[in-house]
């Protein structure tokens, strides 16, 4: 793909948008996921996050820059060691029922851990656990990413609490609609916790970096980072900020309203795609038609009834 910065943009879409436009696609019901925009301060105080590249391989995003994250497990539903602000509280913010917020705070933590050997819990309501490296912590970390142990069972078995307090909600975005995978993902940005580093934990990423937002704004304006709307989004969101706890205090104010792609077909335009993201107009998209595939034929990669 060629762009003139680094937004993620696969060659199937234009292909895929003409076939959800025709009805020839069924739209992917979106999974709930939530991904952490894990935080320290800089050598001159300001903020750096921590950010992974997705493997090449994979089958979403591969090669973009994201941060650590995943899809809900159903069984963070059930009841959870729990401080900080309650379900009941998550769910106001987030718009969700309580069950449904829980599920999604969980897995904004568990996922963290899983990906970048973080955890945001502790034995009481104030603490936090200051090392997660060893050989039992690491094989706890693979019973969770296999699924074989479920992250209230992980915490019941070692006395600790998920700090929910640790984490602000973001931001809200939601894959497109003529996507094969799709999530609906709530954004979250929290602070490393004192004693504990991050490492690469995922088999999805080939590399991780501290960096600061500007940088690595840079980067994807110069074409060398690639990234998909909502990360850069956020980074640049981040940019304002002098310090991580400002970053934490602002959390509470910001709109959480969902942002999902929209798609316009001008009819005027021989059938250009005018494809944008409400609020963020530096990812709209005017899409030509091309002469291979103006009768409209099926799209390429997985069909409809695949998707």
């Amino acid at each position: 793909m060629s762009t003139s910065n680094g937004q993620w943009y696969p060659p199937e879409w234009p292909d895929r948008i003409r076939a959800l436009a025709r009805g020839a696609l069924r739209p992917a019901a979106p999974r709930r996921a939530a991904t952490v925009l894990l935080l320290r301060a800089g050598a001159d105080g300001r903020p750096v996050v921590h950010m992974l590249r997705r493997r090449a391989s994979m089958a979403f995003a591969g090669g973009a820059y994201a941060y650590p994250g995943g899809s809900v497990d159903p069984r963070d539903e059930r009841d959870v060691p729990w401080a900080g602000p309650s379900p009941a509280d998550w769910a106001r913010r987030l718009g969700t029922g309580p069950a449904e917020a829980q599920a999604i705070v969980c897995a904004a933590v568990r996922e963290t851990f899983e990906e970048a050997g973080v955890l945001l819990a502790g034995p009481a309501p104030e603490s936090v656990v200051a090392d997660t490296t060893g050989e039992d912590w690491e094989a706890d970390r693979a019973a969770l990413v296999s699924r074989e142990l479920s992250f209230a069972d992980f915490l019941e078995r070692r006395g600790l609490l998920l700090r929910s307090d640790l984490l602000g909600a973001w931001a809200r975005w939601i894959t497109p609609e003529f996507e094969p995978r799709r999530y609906d993902t709530w954004f979250f940005v929290a602070a490393l916790p004192e004693g504990q580093r991050t490492r690469n934990a995922s088999t999805e990423a080939d590399r991780t970096v501290w960096t600061t937002p500007a940088d690595a704004a840079a980067g994807y304006d110069r074409g060398e980072l690639l990234m998909m709307p909502p990360t850069i989004s956020t980074l640049r969101a981040l940019q304002p900020y002098a310090s991580v706890p400002e970053v934490l205090a602002a959390a509470p104010g910001r709109d959480l309203a969902p942002v999902l792609a929209r798609v316009r077909l001008t009819a005027e335009h021989g059938g250009e795609i005018v494809l944008s993201w409400p609020g963020h107009d530096e990812f709209t998209r005017h899409i030509e038609q091309t002469p291979d595939r103006a009768a409209g034929g099926p799209p390429p990669g997985p069909s409809g009834a695949d998707a």
